[in-house]
């Protein structure tokens, strides 16, 4: 695994998305909000500053893991079982008459 520091802009680019898209899934990210296809995600990244202000920086192998949770990968999809509908009430999906008291 590649430990290489990232700027938020290489970073960005190696994703594909905007730099804002990727400060956005960091703030996301940090409070535990950020969901990439279904899985809840925690990007860790390093930030320099006193305050957490300055430069933000991720390491190439933080990025290769984002990149394979984006990946879509095909599913194979389940026949489903078809309703039979009367073609004399297209339509109704329940059956037709008076209910059946007990």
């Amino acid at each position: 695994m590649s430990h290489d520091l990232l700027t938020a802009k290489e970073a960005a680019r190696r994703l594909g998305i905007t730099v804002t898209t990727l400060y956005d899934w960091l703030g996301q990210s940090d409070v535990g909000l950020l969901v990439i296809r279904g899985q809840r995600v925690t990007i860790r990244y390093f930030q320099s500053g006193a305050n957490g202000q300055g430069k933000i920086q991720i390491e190439s192998s933080e990025i290769d893991k984002l990149r394979e949770l984006m990946r879509v990968v095909p599913q194979r999809v389940t026949p489903r079982r078809h309703h039979l509908h009367s073609e004399q009430f297209p339509g109704i999906t329940v059956p037709l008459g008076r209910p059946q008291h007990s």
